[in-house]
């Protein structure tokens, strides 16, 4: 039998030939020691050209493509490519890794750099996005992530001048980024007339924002800010590949063969030609440059790296080459020299010297070489080629011998026989020819036995045999050199073979795993004489396996280096080294072979842990650990799937919830004790408290223990079974790992019991050991999963620092170390390893110790090298740094538990002693041994056996604290006293309870074996234990208490004395299991038992005799109950039947359900039946009840259920989905509940957790707001939360994303810049005779020099959101400034000056605001907007400044946000159908815990004022209360069945008084007081109309409340109240009304803030009730209408809001407003300005004059809204245009009757703009499909003829149609139009507006497509008019979505 380990000998790599140029660029530097690092295939190569060696960094598992050096030269990042690609940054010096980042790219990482202090590292992924990633490398984490672009990025650089700002470049782009908070935000370069768009390659940085950039077409960019200025053209001849900045200026590389060096200012200093050197070549191009001082180094396309000496720059050295493009396949090794040939499809073959390290000899062939081979003097080298051909070169001179072709397809081999005679060459044409080598390479004999291409060959040492392996997996024979095939194998049984390549054979089948069939190793070499085998496959992957190695699944040693398939491997002739070549990146890898022991362990080194089979000489395994390595804790439904669940069976019970549901009951349940300790499958997981209480976990519970009173406390935050619990070092803080899907991690304090920090997202299926560092700030902590992936946390950030891979197989337990906490171990099945921490990852090695051990235990010791492990066979390992020292004996069977004292340390086993040692482990000091002789008098209870196996030790107090496996904590005094404190069942489930029908007692049975009896009253023990032949299910006490039966599994059943325990009788009548067993009431005299064979079987006690069966049940019994005579049975079954039998004889009866419940019933434990139908959850396809019980009381039900809640129910539970309590505790499946004969208490007990668990039961009136109050029920409350108009539109409301919106107007047609123009029919002659052009325009300023406008100023804003947002105006600086929002600007408002400033960088509409009121952060704001992927921005309300950007995941938009306490922390709150909540560190833009809040949407979300964790958030339907805890939000609901009638309405806002009090104002105008999240109060009709709005002003805490209301004498919407919201005063708004909606408060000193909803800011003063309003505005919109003064800076606006307002510029306020009680759609002054006109949207018009403002006339002749009106230049005529295709004209000549007297006909559409000409003759109409028209006044008479309309000038110019504005019309216009234009008085300039929500400037005329412009943002979607006032001193804009008006100064240009 061969050996079945892995060989003893390894392989070290020792060179690498080659260097990675194609696809990669800058990838070669200098490092500080003068190094040269690069890379080639997955190796990182650092290489010492003076002493002429190489040093490998090896920590990447793929190709490596991108590499960035540290700005102090030592340190080097690396990206790879891959699935899950990484980048890792390592020391050059030392090549080993200093962090790891990953878990962000996927595909690769394309670019890296670092910044100037090397702080920051940036990288581009390959994703389809080019993701962009900014990272704090050291500590692994990301700092900011963007799309980085559509296309490639092929540079990225910092720029060094400028902090926090980047470049990237790329395909047909270049970006210019910004980093602020977490955001990226990129600008384009703009190339404008210096450039072409085009490709750019590389880039460099240099001061004052200027970039140099190379482009495709071989031209330098040159970029100052985001502008190209300047190029310098022909740089080089094509694509610059490469750029590097230096001190004396820049190097650049191309695609020429050029290498140009440049001074700072980038004047040419020379050029390097390396095509015309003597090394260089047609075709040569440089893909790296590096120049450092007088050296620079160039890396080319074909693998070649040169060193360039400025001073001698035509002779350049070089000092590196490789195979370059395709496939590197051919091999062969020189037989009697040191030396390997290769070839490769670059059609080079190439000899290299394995001594020297260099190529010696390289020649070019006509086609790609396919594989190659030296005949046996090595006079002779023969390559096989692509095209079926093949060459034989003499080896010295390379010069050819013969070049034969007769086959087609490749030839993959070829060989030389052993004695030199023959060439036997393989191809793909499935034959083997064989040549005569003295003949002339004559061919003498061909095999053709394959059906597939032949792969390898090998001779026999006598070269009479020949055996090839080909593609199909068959092995074949052939005799030489005829060709014949062997088919008897008798004759092969002596062959000797002189070289083994083949892959397939008996002494090879080790190389392949066991049960696989796949064929993916490519090459295979034996090495005779060392008995060694290596093979290459396509994963990159070199293994030294033991030959021959006979059976599959051999085990190996592995080797990375190579990224993907290896193509070939051959020893040397002398076996020292070992070569192989990669295919794809053709690199040749020469590893030095080390034969036996040599050696310690290198990096690299074999990892065997892949291999599948046991090593022969590991010893058996222990059978508990054999059990515990199988539990994988896997559930079919977990806690947290229930809410989706829920979701999808939502539809069954819509219609139930219409029903009214039985109330909750009034009782509730607390938990008390618990007997139980989890010991079976959990180590090391007790401890002393700080206080000297005890810590442990059973179930779902954390147990905090105390010994003198014998209490216990829970910590209840997890809600699945904890399978491992860590202490803190100062004893007060605990951590606790559970299962689940997502598992969590709690930190727990032991005195209050709160959650300090929950860890989640990272562990799959269960967390299964943790450990706190010495210093208490990190926390380490594996998973269950697959990989039982290791994290390590900075658990009060509740951040993780780096996570890992653990390993494949179990881990037992993890240890920091406590000298150093980035070192830690793990141990666990056959595998001790050793990890630091680098970056976001962990470095891993494996522990060296001969053998591979499955650890149980491990700690450290006295210095930071020392480790002792416990294993499973009783050993202690003493370990130094990762070696093993030596091994002691210790205890017979596994070590389960050690730790470490002072002085020594203390061991347990499996063989139930506890060893103290002394600290070297050389001494054993003192044992103790666990048994019941030593069992102190004061122990809870009794030692079940002698020597249980010990699971957790810990010392304090002068004790030491012991767990067993059976489920018991001792404590063992020093002197050898035992005290038994807690105990519980020990592994398997618990299923029989059954309590004393007078006293406090229970009786438990369970798969244990055991019986035992429990004392319920304070002491808190077992009182009596029994061990039974078979596992039980269920017990019963006779009903007087002496006798006890138990049934078991086996189908038998016993009666015993309850005090004893011993046997009364006995019955095995039955095969299946006893499922449940009950005395009949009264007398007890008789037993029913029912099994598991669906029968249940009647004995009389008296008589010991069975007297009657219970038949006709489909299926096994589950439930009995007796009735109170003792003589009917109710019976359910597992197929949910509910059966009656009569007693004695088991008659079956049927009784319909009515009568039932009339039956009294002695107790009801069924689950089944009208009465308890409403136990079954909307769930229960997937979760059974599996028990219940009736209190005596006879109106609480219990119910246990399979998902581990324990529920109470009003009874009878009619209907279904009934109310309820429920309670988490139990992990899994509640097995059976009873109430104790008082109802005084609820016994449970939980299935696998093995609990028994007590719960006292409160009474309704005892209720202290509990610690642990039950959750409600699963269905959402019935009522509707309330209606109210406002609150449905803003829960309705869908917010345009302005880059999405599409026309406001109905158009139709092809727009104009897509309409194909007709040639004009009188094309003028060439000299026009006719008169010169007329203007197009009237100009009215013509005495001056006409100036163009240069740009657009915003001045003014008219406009407040406060229709659809709230708490969004807020008092600053004490008052003298308010700020606000409208659009997408954030106001702030100078009171004294009334002047405005914004803050304009949102790109779309701000939906919330609020500020930071901790005095450290004065005047910092917070602002959310709409978007699909929104950003939140938080600012600095006096300079303007971004302080930082937040890129959320809310999609949709950011509907509130809310500063904490100390200001730090932001919360948000998103509008996406999760309604995410998030809390950022606002100031490092990081994400510190995000969670889905509501299905429902969420209004407004605050913190409590003085605190940094606690928040409340409200919306439709629901209050919820928050905690952050860590990185988790954990959120409890408000409670509202505290107050009678109380019902959950939608809440709407939310303040805060002392002692965590909360109020949230409602839809119906209550307001409700919560503690905690108990309700203790409603504020009735605190408004009568909804409360939208509440402040808490933080040094008086007085509260404002706003709301919607009718003012009156005594109320108003505005009140201000006390501290407990008790008293109020109210305020009037004197507003005018009918009712006030007040959307927005804020309180200052002495000074009331308000926010309407009619967009008005009013202040009110406390003391006199004075309003004062700030801010006016329409309150709906759109505003369609806008009207400039002719010669005045006064304008009206008309909107929806049916209101016709005046505004003044000049005194930045509203003037006047009309009402007109209809909707307003379009105003104009006449010319003089002494009278205004007003177009309805019913049709009607109304002409004002301006001074009375009396109706001078109106009129109605259209029934559709009027679009536009206009007076003609001499004031004669009105035109009035509607959306009826038709503009009326009136002469106002005729007076005030206004008679129509024409009207344009043949419009084709609505109209929507309208100009006179300048002699009033002609009007200019633009209409909704896209058609402009010109129309005789006031004929009506349409002008068709082009000269006509050519030579009329126009008074103004409003239309957005037209040739002479086709260039306002953009590309991107496919939805959305162009809404609006106007001409400047001017006529230079027009300025527009679309949907979009842009203002754009152009000149006038623009007949050219897509014009140049300025654009304006700040407006929503919908720009519906904009007007210049007079004098061009002003652009009006108005906004359709945002009610808005804003007010643009025209800059004009100098004259």
């Amino acid at each position: 039998m061969a050996d079945r380990t892995a060989p003893n000998c390894h392989l070290r790599l020792e060179w690498v030939y080659g260097y990675r140029g194609h696809q990669c660029r800058n990838n070669l530097y200098y490092t500080a020691a003068k190094e040269i690092v690069y890379f080639v295939a997955g190796v990182g190569v650092v290489y010492n050209t003076r002493e002429h060696k190489q040093k490998f960094y090896l920590g990447h598992n793929d190709d490596i493509i991108s590499l960035a050096l540290h700005p102090e030269r030592v340190l080097v990042a690396t990206g790879q490519v891959g699935k899950e690609p990484y980048i890792c940054v390592w020391d050059s010096y030392t090549v080993q890794t200093v962090s790891i980042l990953k878990d962000t790219h996927t595909h690769g990482i394309a670019c890296l750099a670092f910044d100037l202090d090397g702080q920051c590292l940036v990288s581009v992924g390959l994703d389809s996005k080019n993701t962009i990633c900014v990272w704090d490398w050291r500590r692994g984490k990301v700092l900011a992530a963007a799309p980085g672009h559509t296309d490639r990025i092929f540079d990225i650089s910092w720029d060094l001048y400028q902090p926090s700002k980047l470049v990237s470049c790329g395909v047909k782009h270049i970006k210019f980024w910004s980093l602020c908070g977490n955001a990226l935000t990129p600008k384009r370069g703009v190339f404008g007339k210096t450039g072409d768009l085009q490709t750019i390659l590389c880039l460099a940085c240099a001061r004052d924002e200027v970039t140099y950039s190379g482009a495709l077409n071989g031209d330098i960019y040159v970029w100052k800010g985001i502008n190209l200025i300047r190029t310098v053209q022909g740089a080089h001849g094509s694509g610059i590949f490469s750029m590097n900045a230096c001190e004396e200026g820049f190097a650049t590389g191309g695609r020429d063969g050029c290498v140009r060096l440049w001074d700072l200012n980038f004047k040419p200093i020379t050029v390097i030609d390396l095509r015309e050197t003597d090394q260089g070549y047609k075709g040569l191009s440089v893909r790296s440059v590096c120049w450092r001082g007088d050296h620079i180094l160039v890396g080319t396309q074909d693998s070649e790296i040169f060193e360039v000496v400025v001073h001698d720059r035509t002779k350049p050295f070089l000092i590196m080459q490789g195979h370059c493009e395709g496939e590197l396949w051919a091999l062969a090794v020189h037989p009697t020299k040191p030396l390997a040939m290769t070839g490769s499809d670059d059609r080079s073959v190439r000899i290299w010297s394995l001594i020297d390290h260099a190529l010696i000899a390289r020649c070019n062939m006509e086609e790609p070489i396919r594989c190659a081979a030296v005949s046996t003097d090595g006079i002779h080298l023969a390559l096989g080629m692509k095209d079926g051909s093949f060459t034989v070169l003499r080896v010295r001179d390379m010069t050819e011998v013969v070049h034969i072709k007769d086959r087609k397809e490749a030839i993959h081999e070829l060989k030389y026989s052993p004695d030199g005679a023959h060439l036997a060459v393989g191809s793909n044409d499935n034959s083997v020819d064989i040549y005569s080598v003295v003949q002339r390479y004559k061919k003498v004999g061909e095999c053709i036995g394959s059906t597939s291409f032949i792969t390898h060959m090998d001779w026999s040492t006598d070269s009479k045999y020949l055996q090839t392996n080909d593609g199909n997996g068959k092995r074949l024979f052939y005799r030489m050199p005829s060709g014949k095939e062997v088919t008897n194998r008798e004759e092969l049984k002596l062959v000797q073979w002189s070289s083994w390549t083949c892959v397939l054979g008996p002494e090879v089948n080790g190389i392949w795993p066991k049960y696989s069939e796949i064929n993916d190793i490519n090459s295979v070499d034996a090495n005779f004489n060392n008995q060694v085998l290596v093979t290459a496959d396509d994963y990159g992957l070199v293994k030294l396996l033991r030959y021959p190695c006979v059976r599959k699944g051999a085990k190996f040693k592995k080797y990375l280096g190579h990224s993907a398939h290896i193509t070939n491997a051959r020893w040397s002739h002398d076996y020292q080294w070992v070569i192989t070549i990669g295919g794809a990146d053709h690199s040749v890898f020469q590893w030095k072979f080390v034969s036996d022991r040599k050696y310690m362990t290198t990096l690299g080194d074999s990892n065997s842990e892949e291999s599948d089979s046991d090593q022969s000489d590991v010893p058996e395994m222990d059978s508990e650990i054999e059990q515990e390595t199988q539990l994988t804790y896997r559930r079919q439904v977990y806690k947290e799937d229930l809410p989706q669940l829920k979701e999808q069976s939502k539809e069954k019970h819509r219609a139930m919830a219409m029903k009214k549901r039985e109330r909750t009951p009034g009782s509730g349940l607390k938990l008390h004790f618990i007997h139980g300790y989890r010991g079976f499958d959990c180590r090391s997981n007790l401890f002393y408290t700080q206080t000297g209480e005890i810590v442990y976990h059973v179930a779902a519970v954390g147990v905090v223990y105390n010994r003198q009173q014998n209490t216990q406390r829970f910590y209840m935050g997890h809600d699945d079974d904890i399978l491992c619990l860590a202490i803190h070092p100062l004893k007060d803080y605990v951590a606790t790992g559970q299962v689940g899907r997502d598992s969590s991690i709690h930190i727990w304090d032991t005195e209050m019991l709160k959650p300090m920090s929950v860890l989640k997202g990272f562990h799959q299926l269960g967390v299964c050991a943790l450990d706190f560092s010495a210093d208490g700030k990190r926390l380490a902590s594996v998973g269950l999963d697959d990989n039982h992936t290791i994290v390590l946390w900075d658990w009060r950030k509740g951040e993780k620092l780096s996570a890992i891979r653990g390993s494949k197989d179990k881990i037992f337990v993890i240890k920091m170390n406590p000298y150093c906490s980035d070192k830690l171990i793990t141990a666990g099945v056959k595998h001790m390893k050793f990890w630091h921490k680098a970056g976001g990852g962990l470095i891993g090695r494996k522990g060296n110790m001969g053998k591979t051990e499955t650890m149980m235990c491990a700690v450290y010791g006295w210095t930071e090298e020392m480790v002792f492990s416990g294993t499973c066979t009783g050993d202690i390992c003493i370990w130094r740094d990762m070696f093993l020292v030596k091994t002691v004996k210790a205890h017979d069977g596994p070590v389960f538990s050690m730790h470490a004292l002072e002085k020594g340390f203390v061991t347990g086993g499996k063989d139930g002693i506890v060893a103290l040692w002394d600290d070297t482990f050389e001494r054993c000091l003192k044992t103790y041994a666990i048994k019941r002789a030593v069992l102190a008098p004061g122990s809870k209870g009794l030692l079940l056996e002698d020597n249980p196996s010990i699971r957790a030790i810990s010392l304090g107090h002068g004790y030491i604290l012991v767990g067993t496996k059976n489920g018991e904590i001792l404590e063992v005094d020093k002197s050898g006293p035992i005290t038994l404190l807690v105990q519980g069942h020990m592994e398997g489930e618990v299923c029989g309870l059954a309590t004393h029908p007078h006293l406090p007692l229970c009786a438990t049975v369970s798969d244990d074996k055991t019986l035992r009896i429990w004392d319920l009253s304070p002491s808190h023990c077992m009182l009596a234990v029994r061990k039974l032949k078979k596992g039980g299910r269920c017990c019963c006490f006779s009903p007087e208490g002496k006798a006890l039966a138990v049934g078991l599994n086996d189908g038998s059943f016993l009666i015993v004395n309850a005090d004893t325990l011993e046997d009364l009788v006995s019955f095995h009548h039955r095969k299946d299991i006893i499922s449940d067993i009950r005395f009949s009431p009264g007398a007890g005299k008789y037993l029913a038992v029912a099994s598991g064979d669906s029968f249940v079987d009647i004995y009389n006690v008296m008589s010991s005799k069975r007297v009657g069966v219970c038949k006709g049940s489909l299926n096994y019994i589950t439930h009995l109950d007796w009735d109170k005579r003792g003589k009917l049975l109710q019976v359910n079954t597992g197929a949910k039947e509910q059966l009656f039998f009569e007693a004695p004889r088991g008659k079956k009866q049927t009784i319909p359900a009515t009568e039932v419940e009339k039956i009294d019933w002695s107790t009801w434990t069924c689950v089944l039946g009208t009465s308890c139908e409403g136990i079954w959850p909307v769930v229960s396809e997937i979760t059974e009840v599996t028990t219940a019980c009736l209190s005596n009381s006879r109106n609480v039900l219990a119910t246990g259920d399979d998902l581990g809640y324990v529920k109470l129910f009003r009874y009878p539970v009619k209907g279904k989905y009934a109310k309820f309590k429920r309670y988490v505790a139990h992990s899994t499946h509640v097995t059976n509940v009873r109430w104790t004969h008082d109802d005084g208490l609820l016994v449970t007990v939980g299935g696998g957790d093995t609990c028994l668990m007590i719960w006292t039961h409160e009474a309704e009136g005892h209720r202290e707001a509990r610690h642990c109050d039950s959750e409600e029920s699963d269905i959402e409350s019935e009522d509707d939360g309330g209606y109210d108009s406002d609150v449905t539109r803003e829960n309705e409301m869908n917010y345009t994303i302005k880059a999405l919106s599409t026309n406001v107007r109905p158009m139709t047609g092809v727009k104009p810049h897509l309409q194909l123009k007709e040639p004009s029919v009188d094309e003028r002659p060439p000299v026009s005779r006719a008169l010169p052009q007329p203007e197009k325009l009237q100009t009215n300023n013509v005495g001056k020099k006409k100036r163009p406008i240069e740009d657009l100023v915003l001045d003014l804003v008219f406009g407040y959101r406060g229709n659809d947002c709230r708490n969004n105006v807020h008092y600053l600086n004490e008052g003298t400034d308010i700020i606000y929002h409208t659009a997408s600007v954030g106001i702030v408002l100078n009171l004294t000056t009334a002047c405005q400033s914004f803050y304009i960088e949102h790109s779309d509409d701000i939906l919330c605001l609020t500020i930071n009121q901790h005095p450290k952060f004065p005047n910092v704001v917070a602002t959310g907007q709409v978007a699909t992927s929104p950003s939140i921005h938080v600012w600095d309300a006096m300079n303007k400044q971004t302080l930082s950007v937040l890129r959320c995941f809310h999609s949709r938009g950011v509907c509130s946000v809310s500063f904490s306490a100390t200001g730090k922390l932001l919360l948000s709150v998103g509008l996406d159908p999760e309604h995410t909540i998030t809390i950022w560190r606002w100031q490092e833009g990081a994400k510190v815990a995000s969670r889905s809040g509501h299905t429902q949407r969420i209004f407004v979300a605050e913190f409590r004022p003085d605190s940094d964790t606690q928040f409340v958030s409200v919306g439709i339907k629901h209050v919820r209360f928050w905690t952050l805890a860590g990185r988790a939000l954990l959120c409890k609901k408000g409670v509202m069945s505290s107050i009678e009638d109380a019902r959950m309405q939608t809440m709407l806002s939310v303040a805060f008084g002392a002692n965590n009090l909360t109020f949230t104002g409602t839809i119906s105008g209550d307001v409700c007081v919560w503690k905690e999240h108990i309700l203790v109060r409603v504020v009735a009709k605190a408004h009568t109309g909804p409360v939208f709005t509440m402040y808490t002003t933080l040094r008086d805490g007085l509260i404002v409340t706003g709301g919607k209301e009718r003012p009156s004498k005594e109320g108003g919407a505005l009140k201000l109240w006390d501290q407990e919201l008790k008293r109020c005063r109210a305020f009037r708004l004197e507003t005018g009304q009918i009712i006030d909606c007040v959307r927005s408060v804020c309180r200052g000193k002495g000074k009331i803030l308000v926010g309407t909803r009619n967009a008005e800011i009013i202040e009110v003063g406390e003391k006199n009730a004075a309003c004062n309003i700030l801010v006016n505005g329409h309150m709906d919109g759109p505003i369609w209408g806008v009207g400039t003064h002719p010669t005045r800076d006064v304008f009206l606006s008309a909107a929806e809001d049916g209101t016709v307002r005046l505004w003044d510029i000049p005194e930045k306020k509203m003037l006047n407003k009309v009402n007109l009680g209809h909707p307003a759609r379009t105003v104009a002054y006449s010319p003089e300005g002494d009278m205004v006109a007003i177009g309805m949207k019913n049709g009607e018009f109304i002409i004002l004059l301006v001074t009375s403002l009396k109706i001078w006339g109106k009129k109605r002749d259209r029934r559709s809204p009027i679009q536009d009106i206009r007076f003609s230049p001499d004031s004669r005529y009105l035109a009035v245009g509607s959306s009826e295709s038709a503009v009326d004209f009136y002469d106002l000549t005729l007076g005030p009757q206004l008679n129509r007297i024409n009207c344009c006909r043949d419009i084709p559409s609505f109209v929507m703009q309208m100009d006179f000409s300048a002699d009033s003759c002609y009007v200019q109409i633009s209409t909704g499909a896209y058609k402009r028209l010109v129309y005789e006044v006031p004929s009506g008479k349409h002008v068709t003829e082009q000269s006509v309309i050519d030579r009329i000038t126009w008074s103004t110019w409003t239309s957005v149609l037209g040739d002479e504005v086709v260039g306002i019309w953009s590309r991107n216009t496919d939805k959305a139009d162009v809404t609006c234009a106007c001409v400047s008085h001017s006529g230079l300039n027009i300025v527009t507006g679309d949907d979009f929500g842009m203002v754009k400037l152009f000149d006038f005329p623009c007949p050219e497509k897509f014009a140049k412009h300025k654009r304006f943002l700040g407006h929503s979607a919908h720009l519906t008019n904009i007007r210049f006032t007079s004098g061009d001193r002003f652009v009006i804009s108005a906004g359709g979505d945002d009610r808005s008006l804003f007010v643009w100064r025209c800059v004009h240009a100098p004259h």
